[in-house]
């Protein structure tokens, strides 16, 4: 199965996930870190309890660590690129407001992925 590419959301503000992720402990961004590579590994055949559909082709890409559930919303794009769109931490299940966030985002990515591809340089 080939892989697939993963790519992060930019605004003019930078990449969300990423500044989110920094700020997390080590031990969770191994964890999220190895739940986006599963996610490059697998693509659209990665399953519950790794990641679920919310709405509007947005998909949670899940991990726990003790009491704290991590999400990371993406959706893809063509067949072959996931974009991820935002992060949040401790709710059960992910609110419909952070869901509307990562439909706009989608749609601005949507309208010019170059320009809302995050890159080092």
């Amino acid at each position: 199965m080939p892989t697939t590419r993963v790519v992060f959301f930019a605004d003019e503000g930078g990449c969300p996930v990423l500044d989110w992720l920094d700020r997390l402990p080590k031990k969770i961004q191994a964890k999220a870190r190895v739940r986006i590579e599963r996610l490059a590994e697998m693509g659209h055949e990665l399953r519950r309890p790794e990641t679920d559909y919310l709405r509007d082709n947005i998909y949670e890409l899940r991990w726990r660590f003790q009491s704290v559930n991590y999400r990371i919303l993406y959706f893809f794009h063509r067949k072959e690129a996931v974009v991820l769109s935002n992060g949040l931490t401790k709710e059960d299940r992910v609110s419909p407001r952070e869901i509307d966030l990562a439909v706009e985002r989608k749609a601005v990515f949507e309208s010019d992925p170059a320009g809302h591809t995050y890159s080092e340089e």
